[in-house]
């Protein structure tokens, strides 16, 4: 079973790409998914050439010419080129090796160019990080991240947030004294900039979300999460999923010219479990919709299909993979990423069991990520063997 663990530039100039490559070999992985276009972030690393590592918005690779009024922040060191000695270090040691790109959460880009980020129902451009999919400009940043990152002859790209933001995730430091509640939480995070009031029913969701909020700035949060959301944010939340589907396509389709694959990643399993490995309600892919994603209709334009498998119960982990089987079908190839340590896994027992659980229903397993976890935690990854 293919198994590769996610890695950052960072831990491969930290360590060396060689001993980095060989310890996960040794493990019984195939290969790593390394981080070529990130986000800023702020981790604990500790085994890192720095124990605390602070991460800029970029690409760690020169952009070319292939970006137009959207291009990307540079990260230092990018002009060593790092992601080319690596697949020629991976192709040398039989490992396979795939490009992992952050497409639509972007800080430095939105701030920049904050007439591409998504707008709220009030008309605030309050989320930097969050680039529309149903933009024009932001449709085609994503199609030339994507080309640059298959040029490298890499066996994947794969495709984080490439859709819809959400609030909560919007920028690096967010405060809320408002008790929002679920339901006008998700309606702050709805888009209705220009290009998204295209969609039908925009407006009467536009409406319903406003309402909604106010109401929860003047108490009435609780109330709301007993009657749920209203039929017409629904309507319109389900109909975006068309944007989010026909972006995949475009991007598919441009990788696919360079000679590569793309493998779209569905986080919705990690805002439902991110924090503490407790997911609750349905499947993860039944709330996928949420962010624009319809799991049926994106895994029939791309070639492979990853979600973040994060629950501390191997039981929720198998129901959320087997609800993924169902909607991408047998055919469409499905990865999933686990975390080896806390807060979703306790030992290499509890990882072992992880690993025969997905090993039934899905193609691949990965693991995230090499500079985030102790190296006891990555031992556990021996589990593969």
């Amino acid at each position: 079973m293919d198994s590769t663990v996610y890695t950052f530039v960072e831990d491969l100039r930290g360590e060396g790409a060689a001993p980095v490559l060989d310890r996960v070999l040794g493990y019984g992985c195939t290969g790593l998914t390394v981080a070529a276009a990130y986000h800023r972030a702020r981790d604990v690393t500790p085994h890192g050439a720095s124990r605390v590592t602070f991460r800029h918005d970029g690409v760690h690779f020169p952009p070319g010419d292939l970006f137009g009024r959207l291009a990307p922040p540079v990260q230092a060191g990018a002009e060593d080129d790092p992601l080319r000695s690596l697949r020629a270090l991976t192709r040398s040691r039989g490992a396979s090796l795939y490009a992992w790109g952050v497409f639509l959460h972007n800080t430095t880009i939105g701030l920049a160019h904050p007439d591409v980020t998504q707008e709220n129902c009030f008309g605030d451009r309050a989320a930097p990080a969050d680039l529309c999919p149903s933009n024009p400009d932001v449709r085609a940043y994503a199609v030339a991240l994507a080309r640059s990152l298959a040029r490298y002859g890499v066996d994947g790209v794969v495709a984080e947030s490439l859709h819809f933001g959400f609030f909560g995730h919007g920028y690096h430091h967010e405060r809320s004294f408002v008790e929002l509640g679920p339901v006008a939480e998700y309606a702050l995070g709805l888009c209705f900039c220009p290009h998204c009031r295209r969609v039908e029913g925009a407006e009467a969701a536009r409406a319903e979300a406003t309402r909604l909020v106010e109401e929860a700035f003047e108490g009435g949060g609780a109330r709301q999460a007993e009657t749920g959301l209203p039929a017409a944010i629904v309507e319109f939340a389900m109909a975006r999923r068309a944007t989010v589907t026909s972006l995949a396509a475009e991007v598919a389709e441009a990788v696919a010219a360079e000679g590569s694959r793309l493998i779209f990643l569905d986080l919705t399993g990690a805002v439902k479990g991110y924090a503490d490995g407790r997911p609750a309600d349905g499947p993860a892919a039944s709330d996928a919709w949420r962010i624009g994603i319809d799991p049926a209709a994106v895994a029939g334009v791309v070639h492979g299909y990853a979600v973040t498998a994060y629950a501390r119960d191997t039981g929720r982990v198998a129901t959320d993979l087997e609800a993924y089987r169902a909607a991408l079908g047998p055919d469409r190839e499905l990865r999933a990423l686990l975390r080896p340590g806390p807060p979703d896994t306790t030992s290499a027992a509890d990882l072992a069991t992880k690993i025969g659980s997905v090993a039934s229903v899905a193609d691949a397993v990965d693991f995230y990520a090499y500079g985030l976890q102790p190296y006891r935690v990555l031992d556990r990854l021996s589990a593969l063997r």
